[in-house]
């Protein structure tokens, strides 16, 4: 991690050259918080990022505006290289970034109202685990892997999840498991919105199925239960 520091020293050096405070949005606390991500072994790629109230990607009605990978090819790229990490940034100091699940970690994907109620369930059971709030829209339950289950047919594939226009058909849980991905904190989005961490990287991965069990019944209580209850993807 020598290498991390040492890139996050010279982006607070060139912060303060530039009169910039070293705060949440800055490059050099951006990169901080991205390489604690990094050490709990979450794989990145860099995403798009807001350009005014659109999308850097300048697709028409890009259907995920700052929520998608720059690059087709994000499975490939997703690393937890410090120092890849570092020159994405100082390519593009507002990129957002992807961490790609299944493979270190699953992802939880909930409306906030039921994110809430799961949260302090889990806690009351002592359950913990990184979360991220989505806005005010949603909440990211970070989790293990199922890993790689002996029959191949039980290790389901996540529908690549670039195209989440479909979110409005299937507004309930979504689990987030091989060949899909989820935005990563610190993110910023086009409504002035951000992705961050309600609870860090550094906190252990639960299993997920004790998670989605708190999930499911949260999503139920508050009327956001898909119609196969999840969407993988």
């Amino acid at each position: 991690m020598e290498s991390g520091g040492r890139w996050t020293a010279w982006w607070q050096k060139r912060d303060r050259e530039r009169g910039r405070p070293a705060v949440a949005d800055s490059p050099a606390a951006r990169l901080d918080q991205l390489l604690g991500a990094v050490r709990a072994g979450f794989p990145l790629a860099p995403a798009a990022h807001p350009a005014g109230y659109r999308c850097s990607c300048d697709r028409v009605a890009c259907p995920a505006p700052a929520q998608h990978p720059v690059s087709f090819a994000w499975q490939t790229q997703a690393t937890t290289d410090p120092e890849q990490l570092a020159r994405w940034l100082s390519r593009d100091p507002q990129a957002n970034f992807i961490t790609a699940t299944g493979r270190v970690h699953d992802v939880l994907d909930v409306p906030a109202e039921a994110g809430r109620l799961a949260l302090e369930r889990l806690a009351a059971l002592g359950v913990e685990g990184p979360v991220a709030a989505v806005g005010e829209d949603r909440y990211l339950f970070f989790t293990a892997t199922r890993g790689t289950p002996v029959d191949e047919d039980e290790w389901w594939p996540s529908a690549l999840d670039s195209t989440p226009d479909t979110m409005s058909e299937h507004p309930g849980l979504r689990w987030h498991c091989r060949g899909s991905y989820t935005l990563l904190p610190p993110a910023a989005l086009p409504d002035g919105s951000e992705v961050r961490w309600l609870r860090g990287p550094e906190q252990p991965l639960p299993d997920p199925l004790r998670v989605l069990d708190v999930l499911t019944d949260a999503c139920t209580e508050v009327g956001a239960v898909a119609e196969e209850q999840w969407l993988i993807g």
